[in-house]
Order: C-alpha cells, then structure tokens, then sequence
C-alpha cells in the first residue's frame, strides 16, 4: 500500500517544497498540503488515512498577523518582537485540537513540541534527564530591576536572555556586566518609538534605560535566562553546533561561527567547518553527537530535533542550548559521512526513516480516539 502523507504548513514555502522534492526522490505520493491559515481559522478537513506532518507555521505574515495581532493590537507589525506567548498559545491550541480528532495519525507530538517551544519547560526536562545545560535562573522574571535583583543574587554576571517562547535568535540579548558595574547588552531587537523589533544588524547597547526597556518589554511573554558558556572557536570566531537528529541518531551537523555572541546566520554567522570541528574535538566528536542524541531521546515522540550543541573550550565537552521541533531547515546539507543518512539532505533522511522498518524508524503519534455513540 502506497504511503500518503499530508504537510501541515504554509503552501509555497521551502520547507513544504523540499519536504515534497524528498518524498518525490523516494517514489512517494506528491504530500497534500494542510495550510495553518485553514487550520487557525477552523476551516479544514482532514484527508482520510495516512499520516500528517506538522511542519513550522513561521514565516508567513497572514499566519503571524493571525496569531500575534490581537495581542499587540493597532500596533501590530511583522517585524514586532513582542507577543510571543500569543503565538505560543494559538499554535498550540491548533496542534491538540487536531490531535484530538479521530484517527488522526501524526508524524510528531503535540505536547513534545510545546515543551520544545517553551524553553523553561525544555531546560528543566533536559536537566532532568541528566543531558549536561547551562545553569538557568529558574523561575518568573518580571522586568530589568527584578532581573537584576535575581542576578545579582545568584552570582551570575554573564547570561543569555531569551523569550521563553522565541525562535530564530528573535529578541535574544546577551547581558554582561563589567566589575565596575558597565552594562553591555548585544541583540538583534531595534528601539524605534518604543517598540522591539527585529533586525538582521546585531546591536549593542550599553544605556540601562534602553535595556530596561527592551527586558520589561519582552518579560510579560515570559523569559528564560541562562548562563552564558564560553564556547569554542573556530577560525577565530565564536562556534557551535546545529545537529539533526532523526529517529535518534545524529545525522546532519552544521557548524555555525560568529563574532557576535549569537551565531544564527541570519544574523550574519557562517557556516564553518565539520572536519575542522572533528579534528579539533579529537576523539571526544562522538561524544558530542552523543549529547545531540541523549537531548532528541527526551522527545521520543518526535521524529526530527534540531539540537544546538555548544562544545566548551577546547572542544572536549558540550551543552545543549536548546531543542528546536523544526530545526530541518538546512538546504544543501548532506548527511554525515559513514552515518544513516549520507548522501541524503535534512528532508530525504526522515523520508528514508520513515519508510525503513526497521525499529530505529520514525515515530509515529496515533491519536485513536473513541467517539461517544449515538
């Protein structure tokens, strides 16, 4: 029997298109497509059998403008940092109302991946499990001077400020503090009027007033604050990990280098170079792919994690920065040589995955609801 799979996602997108190019290449069904606009505005219908993708909802204006406006109002812009926790609660309302339809069969969990979207929630599991994270703040901040205070406290002079529920670096801020009491901020979010908004230029600030201002702004979304880890360089620059990791093994790295703390690429970071890591790392690389691994093994119910691994110094250990449920999104990328998907980009993987039978293949959510009779 032939496989149909379904994408939720936003049609015309390269994660829909390269998901399909994939399936297409195995011999698979071209995949339909379930637009998140249909989904968040309750006017879809499922198709009978096969298994649905959950795919990112990022990235097209009509579906943030749906999930973000009502809570920034008239003032509502794409570019707009603020309202995630908006977004978080939307998205996730659509995942379990399709996830409690009948018979609904589901290539990923609804409630794996809204751990993955609250980073609190995330670090508290990894650490649980014993996968090695940076030390977190823990618990609810509410602006720059409770952030401050609880800073102060905990002896922590150097940390990364996240939105509990970002992504793509999106009002990400590294905060240092001199031993004189200097402040220096560096972020993506631009002050205009006010309001936060995204930029590709990293910015730096060094007013109080103005970092006050962005923190007490992104805080009632709810933040995650963590140590910031010295990592490893490469080339002179800042470097770190994006391992894909499909049915639980690492398959596909990306080295990511900067010369700002964040190294998104979007944000000007560079890929380098993996036989550069694997040499510098030694015979400690396993190890680090390991970390990649035993992070993915806390979200058995999701068939794909992009995981971001920050080797320290040196390269001999690393942490896990964060679990990303749509971390794919890597084009061009091959998998690991002598690995399960060699040959093979982020997409072809969990396509090869899915149709292997063997017990390390994709997992699958089966939502087999028994409706009341009568």
């Amino acid at each position: 029997m032939t496989m149909q799979l379904t994408v939720l996602g936003n049609p015309g997108h390269r994660r829909v298109t390269l998901f399909a190019a994939a399936a297409r290449s195995a011999g698979l069904p071209e995949p339909a497509v379930l637009p998140w606009l249909d989904v968040l505005g309750g006017r879809y219908r499922l198709p009978e059998g096969g298994l649905l993708r959950i795919e990112s909802p990022g990235e097209e204006p009509e579906v943030d403008r749906l999930l973000r406006g009502p809570a920034l109002g008239p003032d509502y812009a794409p570019t707009r940092v603020e309202g995630t926790a908006a977004w978080y609660a939307g998205v996730m309302a659509a995942l379990r109302g399709l996830a409690a339809r009948p018979r609904v069969r589901l290539l990923g969990d609804p409630e794996e991946i809204a751990v993955m979207f609250d980073k609190r929630r995330a670090h508290a599991l990894l650490a649980g499990a014993g996968v090695p994270v940076p030390r977190a703040l823990g618990g609810e901040v509410i602006g720059w001077e409770h952030l401050r205070e609880r800073l102060a406290e905990a002896g922590l002079r150097r940390v990364f400020v996240k939105p509990a529920h970002g992504s793509s670096a999106s009002g990400v801020m590294a905060l240092e503090f001199g031993p004189r009491g200097q402040l220096l901020a560096t972020t993506s979010v631009e002050l205009a009027d006010g309001r936060l908004h995204n930029s590709l230029r990293v910015r730096r600030y060094r007013d109080e007033r103005e970092v006050a201002t962005i923190v007490d702004g992104l805080a009632p979304d709810g933040l995650h604050v963590e140590q910031w880890i010295p990592k490893a360089s490469q080339s002179g620059r800042s470097a770190d990990l994006r391992v894909v990791v499909v049915a639980g093994r690492a398959t596909h790295v990306v080295v990511r280098t900067s010369g700002q703390p964040m190294t998104n690429l979007h944000l000007g970071g560079a890929r380098g170079s993996v036989e550069q890591a694997r040499e510098a790392a030694g015979p400690a690389w396993p190890a680090l792919l390991e970390t990649a691994e035993r992070a993915a093994a806390c979200f058995p119910g999701s068939p794909m994690v992009g995981v971001d691994v920050l080797p320290t110094a040196g390269w001999r250990r690393a942490l896990v920065g964060e679990v990303n449920a749509f971390g794919d999104l890597l084009p061009n990328l091959s998998g690991l040589p002598g690995g399960p998907a060699e040959g093979l980009d982020t997409y072809g993987a969990q396509i090869a995955a899915l149709t292997n039978p063997s017990p390390s293949s994709l997992p699958v959510t089966d939502h087999q609801i028994t409706e009341p009779a009568g």
